[in-house]
């Protein structure tokens, strides 16, 4: 079997093992200044990821704003969006989404995949991420096609 196929499908098998023991999380590994390798052991749907970050429960667009001119009162809160493909790489975008207090201590954006150690979280959402490892993926995809 090929590695990168071996590779994603011990990466599905983690995260459907972490969701039937009610984990919630899949594992990942950090190497620098970014998670390199998949949550979900794909690709994600960039239209979805474009979807995702324009819903406003997510909350991108209360903080960023970007190439989005259908969507009035965006963000000035956080960098613009637009050149992130240009400024990040995948990896460093899944970092950023997954836990941007790793990288900035003080960061105001939330850990969308982060269920410990957090403080004042909401009711409905103690135990679980803000954003299932699909949807980041989405994002991910989604935030890299925006280049200069």
């Amino acid at each position: 079997m090929a590695r990168p196929l071996r590779i994603a499908l011990t990466t599905i098998a983690l995260a459907l093992s972490c969701a039937a023991n009610g984990q919630g999380l899949v594992p990942y590994k950090i190497i620098g200044d970014g998670i390199p390798v998949s949550l979900t052991g794909a690709p994600g749907d960039a239209a979805h990821g474009r979807a995702l970050v324009l819903e406003r429960t997510n909350t991108c667009i209360l903080c960023h704003s970007g190439p989005f001119p259908e969507t009035r009162f965006q963000g000035d809160l956080a960098p613009d969006l637009s050149g992130s493909g240009t400024r990040w790489s995948a990896s460093q975008l899944r970092l950023r989404l997954v836990d941007a207090s790793r990288l900035n201590p003080e960061t105001i954006m939330p850990s969308y995949y982060r269920i410990d150690g957090l403080n004042r979280v909401g009711r409905n959402w103690t135990g679980k991420p803000i954003l299932s490892a699909a949807q980041i993926e989405d994002i991910v995809a989604y935030l890299a096609t925006l280049r200069d």
